[in-house]
């Protein structure tokens, strides 16, 4: 899938005011405007929060997964997930609460 992300001028820390002001296109969810892209900090929450993000059918996950990849890129962040699938499968922090009881 094509991502519809697009780098947004100014990559600061926001307010809600400030957040609600940017474009769609800086969202990994754009159509529901969650997930805001616009850091390198901000793509590491995306990556850790992907399978905490409710109300969003498959097709918007894979929309996500690859503007997510696309900020990624952009910012430096390594990004070790091919597919979507594969976020929230692992912990993404080392505290032992979060792992998986498979």
């Amino acid at each position: 899938m094509k991502a519809t992300w697009k780098h947004h001028e100014d990559n600061k820390a926001l307010d809600a005011k400030e957040r609600a002001e940017l474009p769609t296109s800086v969202y990994a969810f754009p159509d529901k405007r969650k997930e805001p892209l616009n850091n390198a900090s901000h793509v590491r929450n995306a990556i850790a929060r992907f399978d905490q993000v409710k109300d969003v059918t498959d097709h918007e996950r894979e929309q996500a997964f690859a503007n997510i990849k696309a900020a990624a890129k952009h910012y430096g962040v390594d990004m070790i997930e091919t597919d979507w699938h594969n976020l929230g499968k692992k912990p993404h922090t080392t505290n032992p609460k979060h792992k998986n009881s498979a």
